[in-house]
């Protein structure tokens, strides 16, 4: 394997193209390992946090949300982009919970860590998992937000996964990634 600062590109300037809400576009001038000089562009996005909540029964809190990229309900788990002024992942992930479900969570612990689609996008996703979720408190959604929230049981979820009834790839990973720690 070679060594990775023989793989590393050398960035010589870097410029937003685009800027809108949630994200940016990035155009960055390189010069490659070999001497090439190229652009290559990618999409920034703050850190995101991704909640696999169980109520005290043992279901999962899940959301049904429009998403217009797919023109479709999307089903999954709730989650949402930190913000400038989070210090704390996992206030934040109460937060998330407690304002897309309306659940709050007696306790919430780091699951992993992952970068989804690290050659287009520098998105990095946190996953934990909330416990003893209880339904205490109001939706506060964002503008565009369109959300209904239901539970469900694990095995159920962890079966959408499997079968790829579960298109949500952060909610996916999640369940996926709970079902082998759990095994």
């Amino acid at each position: 394997m070679a060594d990775e600062d023989d793989l590393a590109w050398e960035t010589l300037d870097s410029e937003t193209d685009y800027t809108c809400p949630g994200f940016d576009v990035v155009r960055d001038e390189v010069r490659l390992p070999n001497g090439t000089d190229t652009e290559f562009h990618y999409v920034s996005e703050p850190p995101s946090v991704v909640v696999l909540p169980f109520t005290d029964d043992g279901d999962v809190v899940v959301i049904e949300e429009w998403r217009q990229a797919v023109k479709r309900v999307n089903y999954g788990l709730p989650a949402g982009g930190l913000e400038d002024d989070d210090t704390d992942l996992l206030a934040a992930a109460h937060r998330e919970l407690r304002e897309e479900t309306g659940y709050e969570a007696d306790a919430i612990e780091r699951l992993a860590t992952y970068e989804p689609a690290n050659g287009l996008f520098d998105s990095v996703f946190h996953y934990v998992v909330a416990r003893g979720c209880t339904p205490t408190a109001e939706q506060d959604l964002d503008d565009n937000e369109s959300i209904r929230v239901t539970t469900t049981t694990f095995p159920e979820l962890q079966e959408r996964a499997v079968t790829g009834d579960l298109r949500d790839g952060r909610s996916a990973l999640a369940v996926l990634q709970y079902a082998l720690k759990i095994e």
